[in-house]
């Protein structure tokens, strides 16, 4: 790749869900009449509430190109020139189930990426990295 950047964010239509899930579960805390069941539905929606608009604020979570990486944060964005950025995929088994996880060390920081932070495979976007890199 010649000049060219890439970037990974949550998928809009997750976060729109996550939205729409905290607008109902908002509504099950005034229409239940159990208090355990309004603590419950008003825990759903302040969490839902909060990974929403952490989906929202932190948008694009991952930005590449020719000079580095950028990662946001809710303190802000940072940079990494690809010598100091070493990336690499762990995967696990867990519950018979693989996951795949993209690790961005930097220094002393360590970012750890899911699809759901990047909307996309973190073998996909290790390969777009890795074809990035000079």
């Amino acid at each position: 790749m010649d000049n060219s950047s890439a970037s990974w964010a949550p998928r809009p239509a997750l976060v729109a869900v996550g939205l729409l899930g905290a607008l109902v579960a908002l509504a099950g805390v005034f229409l239940y009449d159990d208090k355990l069941g309004e603590v419950f539905f008003g825990v759903v929606t302040v969490v839902l509430a909060v990974l929403s608009a952490h989906g929202l604020l932190v948008r694009p979570r991952l930005t590449a190109d020719i000079d580095g990486l950028r990662v946001r944060t809710l303190h802000g964005e940072q940079r990494f020139s690809w010598p100091e950025a070493h990336t690499s995929l762990r995967s696990t088994k867990r519950m018979g189930r693989d996951s795949k996880t993209l690790e961005i060390s930097a220094g002393e920081q360590l970012f750890v990426f899911g699809w759901l932070e990047l909307g996309a495979d973190p073998l996909d976007v290790l390969d777009t990295l890795s074809a990035l890199r000079p």
